[in-house]
Parts: C-alpha cells; sequence; structure tokens
C-alpha cells in the first residue's frame, strides 16, 4: 500500500460513531466543513503514507506517555500500532473541529471523540500493550494475576483505586488539625479549631466547602492545610462538615442546604463567640451555597458577614467550560423526573463524570497500571480524598441543575426564589475576595471572575497557576506557581480583558489573602481556651463522625 489514493479520511465511520440517536438529540445531521475536510485528508494521506512506507525507527521513543516505555520503542508492531493510533486520533479530532454547527453541538462532538479515542488506544488492552506484555513475560505471570485480584478488589469495593487507600485513614494521618465538633444537625458537623495563637481576631473564621465532597481537602496534611494556615493567622476557625447523605436525606432540597445549613452555620459560629459579624469563605460549591445564603440573608435586611471569600466558585454559570456537555432541557427534565418523589444522587456516579473529564489521567491510567500491569497505585493523600466520594439528595441536585447550569438563574435579580425570598446578589454589599484558577477544568477561570460582575461590594479578584485544586491547596512554604493581581482596582467585563492589565506575583496567593483578610478581622482578643459555649459544648474531636461515613 503505496499509494497516497489508498488512505481514505474516515469521515464515513466519524459518522457512524455518532448514530441517529445522537443526530436526533441534536436536531440535525453532522456536516462538516468541505475545505478543512480536503486539509485534514491531504494531511493524512501524506502522514500515513509516509507511516506505512517507512515504518517508526527501532528505538524511537513516542512523545506520547502513554506510549513511553522502552518495550513500546523496540517492538515494531506495537510501535507501528501506537503511531497509527495517534495519527488517526489527531484526524479525528480535526474531524471534531471541522463540524459546522453550534459552538455547544461542537463541544458535544469534540467530548465524545475524546471519550472514543481515549478508550480505545492500543495500551488499554492487553493484546496490544508491549509494555504489559513485558511485564508479564518478567514476571513469569505474576503481573496478570496480581492484576485480576486487583479486578477484583476494585469490584467489591465499587471503584477504581487511584491510590493506595489502606495507608490513610481519616483523622489518622488525613484532618488532623486539632479540634472538636460544636455543634451537629440532620445535614452538617460545625468544627471549632484549637487556636494556635494567644491572641485571634474578634470576627471568626467560617469556612463552608462543597458539599459534593468532603472538608478535608482543605485539611489533607499539617503543611498544605488551608484550615491551619487560617488557624495559625490568628483566626477563630469553624469549619463546615457535610455530613454524607443516606435515605434519611432522600427529600433534602436546595432551600434546606441554605437555611438549615449555610446560614445555620453562620449563626452559630455568631452565637458561639458573641460576633456580631463574622468572615467567611466557600469553596468550589460551598461558595455558591454561601454566595445564596448571603443573598437571602440580605433580602431579610440582614447582614452578619463582613466579608466573604469565594475559591473557584460559581455564581453565574454562562461559562461552564466542558461540563456545559451534561446539561440540556432533556437531561434536566430527566433528572427532575428521576427526583420527583426524593432519592440520592450515588457520590460514585459524580466521581465518574468528573473522571471522566480528564479520561486519561484519572481513568485508563489506572486500567493499565492496575489491571493490566498489577502495579499498585502509590499512596497519595489527595487521590485518597478523590475517591472518598459523597452522596447528594436528589431534589437539591435537580434544583441546582435547573437554577444553575441550565437557566443559570442566579444572576437574574429576583428569578431565583430561595428560602422564600428572591434572590438578587446585588443586594449582597460586602468586601468579596475572589479566586480563580487558570487551568481549572471544573470552575472555568471565565466563570470563576464572573462574580466580580454581579457583587457590587469592594472585590479583589487574584488568578492562581494550575488546576481546580492545586491551585487552591498551595501552601507558600511550598514556593511553587504563581499568582495574578491587578492593582488598579478595575473590574472590565472579561477576565482576559482583567488580564491584560494583571501583573504576575511568584508563589502562592494564600499570603495575599491572609493580608487581605486581616483588617477585616477587627481587633485582637485573647484566644479562648475552651470549645464552643455553655450552649453549644463539644461533641466529640476533629474531624468528627460525619466525615467518616462512606458513600454507599
Amino acid at each position: 500500500m503505496n499509494s497516497g489514493a489508498d488512505w481514505v479520511l474516515p469521515t464515513q465511520q466519524f459518522q457512524q460513531l455518532f448514530g441517529e440517536e445522537f443526530q436526533k438529540s441534536i436536531g440535525k445531521p453532522i456536516v462538516f466543513s468541505q475545505d478543512k475536510v480536503q486539509s485534514l485528508q491531504q494531511d493524512y494521506v501524506r502522514e500515513a503514507s509516509s507511516l506505512w512506507n517507512e515504518g517508526v525507527q527501532a528505538g524511537t521513543k513516542l512523545k506520547d506517555r502513554r506510549f513511553s516505555a522502552e518495550a513500546w520503542s523496540h517492538n515494531p508492531m506495537a510501535a507501528f500500532n501506537a503511531a497509527l493510533y495517534l495519527l488517526n486520533a489527531r484526524t479525528l479530532m480535526g474531524l471534531a473541529d471541522a463540524v459546522e454547527s453550534d459552538e455547544k453541538t461542537r463541544a458535544r462532538v469534540r467530548f465524545a471523540v475524546e471519550q472514543w479515542l481515549a478508550a480505545t488506544a492500543p495500551s488499554n488492552f492487553l493484546a496490544s500493550n508491549a509494555d504489559a506484555q513485558q511485564r508479564a513475560v518478567d514476571t513469569q505471570g505474576e503481573s496478570i494475576a496480581r492484576g485480576l485480584q486487583n479486578l477484583m478488589r476494585d469490584l467489591g469495593q465499587g471503584h477504581m483505586s487511584q491510590t493506595d487507600e489502606s495507608v490513610f485513614e481519616v483523622g489518622r494521618n488525613v484532618a488532623t488539625t486539632e479540634g472538636a465538633v460544636v455543634y451537629e444537625n440532620e445535614l452538617f458537623q460545625l468544627i471549632e479549631y484549637k487556636p494556635l495563637t494567644p491572641k485571634v481576631y474578634e470576627r471568626p473564621m467560617l469556612f463552608i466547602p462543597p458539599c459534593i465532597n468532603k472538608f478535608y481537602i482543605l485539611d489533607l496534611q499539617p503543611e498544605n492545610s488551608l484550615i491551619r494556615y487560617s488557624v495559625s493567622q490568628g483566626h477563630r476557625t469553624f469549619v463546615v462538615s457535610w455530613r454524607n447523605p443516606d435515605e434519611s436525606l432522600a427529600d433534602a432540597d436546595w432551600d434546606d442546604y441554605i437555611e438549615k445549613a449555610g446560614i445555620e452555620a453562620i449563626q452559630v459560629v455568631r452565637d458561639i463567640t458573641g460576633a456580631r459579624q463574622i468572615n467567611a469563605l466557600g469553596f468550589c460549591v460551598g461558595g455558591t451555597i454561601l454566595g445564596t445564603a448571603l443573598a437571602v440573608l440580605a433580602a431579610r435586611g440582614e447582614k452578619p458577614v463582613a466579608s466573604a471569600t469565594l475559591l473557584t466558585t460559581f455564581l453565574d454559570f454562562a461559562d461552564t467550560g466542558i461540563l456545559d456537555v451534561f446539561i440540556d432541557e432533556a437531561f434536566v427534565k430527566f433528572r427532575e423526573m428521576q427526583f420527583a418523589q426524593g432519592g440520592l444522587l450515588p457520590g460514585r456516579d459524580l466521581a465518574s463524570t468528573f473522571s471522566f473529564l480528564r479520561p486519561n489521567d484519572l481513568v485508563w491510567n489506572y486500567v493499565v497500571g492496575n489491571y493490566l500491569k498489577g502495579e499498585t497505585p502509590p499512596p497519595f493523600d489527595l487521590l485518597y480524598w478523590n475517591s472518598d466520594s459523597t452522596n447528594l439528595p436528589g431534589p437539591m441536585y435537580a434544583w441546582y441543575l435547573r437554577n444553575t447550569y441550565f437557566e443559570n438563574n442566579l444572576v437574574k435579580p429576583g428569578k431565583a426564589l430561595v428560602c422564600g425570598k428572591k434572590v438578587d446578589l446585588g443586594k449582597v454589599d460586602i468586601p468579596v475576595y475572589v479566586y480563580g484558577s487558570r487551568e481549572d477544568h471544573i470552575v472555568p477561570i471565565g466563570g470563576a471572575y464572573a462574580s466580580t460582575q454581579h457583587l457590587p461590594g469592594k472585590k479583589r479578584f487574584v488568578m492562581g497557576a494550575s488546576g481546580h485544586i492545586a491551585g487552591v491547596v498551595n501552601p507558600p512554604a511550598a514556593k511553587k506557581r504563581s499568582h495574578w493581581i491587578r492593582d488598579d482596582g478595575k473590574f472590565p467585563a472579561t477576565q482576559p480583558e482583567w488580564l491584560a492589565g494583571a501583573t504576575e506575583h511568584p508563589g502562592s496567593w494564600w499570603t495575599d489573602w491572609s493580608a487581605w483578610l486581616k483588617p477585616h478581622g477587627g481587633k485582637q482578643v485573647p484566644a479562648p481556651k475552651k470549645y464552643g459555649n455553655t450552649k453549644f459544648k463539644p461533641i466529640e474531636p476533629a474531624p468528627g463522625r460525619y466525615v467518616k461515613a462512606r458513600a454507599k
């Protein structure tokens, strides 16, 4: 097969990949830009002919890390197979970009192609993975036996292991900052942490983490704990530890999470400390809960929070990035019907969704390592936390889908009705520190920045390097990454416009946040010697029992 005419661009196979059901769902057949297809055809013919005629030279390492092991470069057939796969992958992604349609449809097509390509890589199959085959030979088959054992273990536990989970235990070597649970209800426990300074600021700090994960992402280890950092800076720190919902919470809705969790936590912290106002921080969905709670309180004429910090948070859901491919009227209606009579969204469903946003890193990498090579993944506290999923009450999830991701109602004054009040973020007139991560694939940087366009108070926006978690959990002592600040106080309409006037600073954003928060803390007073008060007495040591409940 020496002739370029023998190599035909796989447009028909591409269209077959998206069958009639998919094309019905978008209301039209898939059509390509002919100019782009012609260019792709020429490139494909040239590269495929060259690969067929010249092959892959022995010892040549492919740049893709899935095929970077020596076993691939020393096996001509495997190397050719991998090179051909990479060529076809580039071409299919080019075809996805050549689809003529609206932006959302093109994003859906691209996402589907990415998933299909990730799943069909030759590295994912023992019959075509040269490295796994070599490992089986070197271990006389033991790697295959261990891989089967790993597979059976993961099937038994209901999720794929991303780390050696046996190494970690919540409260023993993760979530170890000293404190006590001082309040609990059906939705959350409130943890108060032991002061690390002789004096504390009179206004306490409340952390509201995301309810779709466990709070200890902010308290993995002493050296990278944002909670411990807050305590060390002299803030009397409280944290919401969400309950992992079971059937008793199958009817809980968004109003419950705002009234009985967000607003309740604010009030209990005020009651314990005697402070008229507190400072509050929300992370991811916790920030959405905090922002909604503040709008409800403002509608009631109450202002119990002196300043708010929003970390990688959506208030404006206009730019939700790749997650938008899942959201349409049919999907939202399906979830609403599914949970019309209550129910739970299993934590594993959410965990799988987020993992498949990065399929090569968070799915197939472990299929290959755990099952084909028989490896035990190394211990990593972040991935242990990532696997510790939480359920969500169905009615709460369904309301959240429609009113945020689908209709973006929180930024439409008076459109969303929460706890009997019309939400208007324009009435949340307090100082706000807004942080976004530049490479965040869950809350894109533009989505995080958009909060600045709806909150009327004095604002500070900071962009950090890296992603959703690594950007946030970036302690100063690590001396990693950078952050960007704009000193002129201007907040243009878009994040790229803001960035044009920003300056890069090396290292963590935590120190900037600490300096910003300091004047909002009020005067310093002697640190309390006991947890809680006479009304809210300690219930159990931190991290409490709610965080230890595993999703079933």
